[in-house]
């Protein structure tokens, strides 16, 4: 048994510090749900959609973690790994480590601190798309399909500031956990 959750352990963790293992994981997705909503398409052509998705969602990972391997002076596997002891609360014991962290921190921070200033636009836009499908489906008669989507907009709100407010609170926790061992 403990093998086995060794193994799942490592699968997770290449995953998640891997980009070829996300870009196999969106590749499989784009396929997938190319093939599920568009089945009267040639498959050749999910494929095709697949790895441009790929592409475009791997050049984004790529630039995204260049700018923060910039902004924090270590590479993308330690930034990884220091993801991880944030997220179970594991200070580093490592000096310099922690000092990594603390830019890590800042400039995740930084980052969600810009982006608040377009946080309530961006769900106005949301929440104006989902009634804008309700009341459109109220008018043409599909009013089953727009409440499911609509239904489904509001959840993403809800978890994105859900997720939000416990990023918030996990880097705050960790902030404070440096200083105290600083």
């Amino acid at each position: 048994m403990p093998q086995e959750v060794d193994a799942v352990h490592t699968v997770k963790h290449w995953f998640s510090d891997s980009l070829i293992g996300q870009g196999l994981l969106v590749l499989v997705l784009g396929v997938g749900l190319g093939a599920l909503f568009r089945r009267d398409e040639h498959p050749g052509l999910w494929m095709v959609q697949g790895v441009l998705y790929t592409a475009v969602v791997m050049g984004t990972l790529a630039v995204q973690r260049h700018r923060t391997s910039r902004a924090t002076g270590a590479g993308p596997r330690t930034i990884a790994g220091l993801n991880r002891k944030i997220r179970h609360r594991e200070v580093p014991r490592d000096p310099e480590e922690r000092a990594v962290m603390r830019r890590l921190l800042d400039d995740q921070l930084a980052k969600i601190e810009r982006g608040e200033r377009w946080l309530p636009y961006w769900l106005g836009v949301m929440g104006l798309v989902a009634v804008g499908l309700l009341v459109l489906g109220a008018t043409r008669g599909s009013l089953g399909y727009s409440l499911g989507v609509a239904v489904l907009v509001a959840g993403f709100i809800l978890w994105l500031l859900w997720m939000r407010r416990r990023t918030l609170e996990l880097y705050h926790h960790m902030r404070a956990a440096l200083r105290e061992h600083a």
